[in-house]
């Protein structure tokens, strides 16, 4: 059986610098009550920049809820949540985290890390035509950056050394978008 749940109340748990989480009362398809938490987060956006010989710019940072240092492409968060255009914060982080324009913003797709708990959409671009410049880190940002051949980064998330589920989901649809469209 399957069917849409009905809220019947809410309540704010807590509200951090990015994310709340609520819980939510709600009435099943079959009429019985449940409870859902749900972490409320206002988007994101994450980029493929690829240079013209099929390099991926990556970063490097540590990311405190493994206590591990990973390998991702550059993202961020929207600032404004819906009312910012994720084209904007994609052009945005692109430039702080690589110091990189880029003349051709191709949109992949949206990617939803866990639907389950978690609300947040992750805007996808493939990012062409690069000039490079200054990056503008934002402040407590400690990041390098990687020049990762495109066919090696693949290799490397189907070994499984790339954890990050918007990396590993951005570049296997670049390599099928590049495919499909050159």
């Amino acid at each position: 059986m399957t069917g849409k749940e009905k809220k019947i109340s809410g309540e704010t748990k807590f509200i951090g610098h990015i994310f709340r989480i609520e819980l939510d009362s709600v009435e099943l398809p079959d009429g019985k009550p449940a409870f859902r938490e749900v972490v409320r987060h206002p988007g994101a956006c994450c980029v493929v920049p690829l240079t013209d010989d099929r390099e991926v710019i990556c970063v490097r940072q540590f990311r405190y809820p493994f206590y591990t240092e990973t390998l991702e492409i550059p993202a961020g968060k929207l600032d404004k949540g819906d009312a910012e255009d994720p084209s904007g914060c994609a052009r945005r982080e692109l430039k702080e985290e690589t110091g990189a324009s880029a003349d051709e913003l191709i949109f992949l797709g949206e990617y939803w890390p866990s639907p389950a708990i978690l609300d947040e959409k992750i805007y996808m671009y493939l990012a062409r035509g690069l000039r490079f410049g200054k990056t503008d880190f934002d402040d407590g940002e400690f990041i390098t950056l990687d020049r990762i051949p495109l066919e090696k980064l693949t290799e490397m998330i189907m070994n499984g050394e790339i954890k990050d589920g918007k990396t590993q989901t951005a570049v296997l649809k670049t390599r099928l978008w590049l495919q499909n469209n050159l």
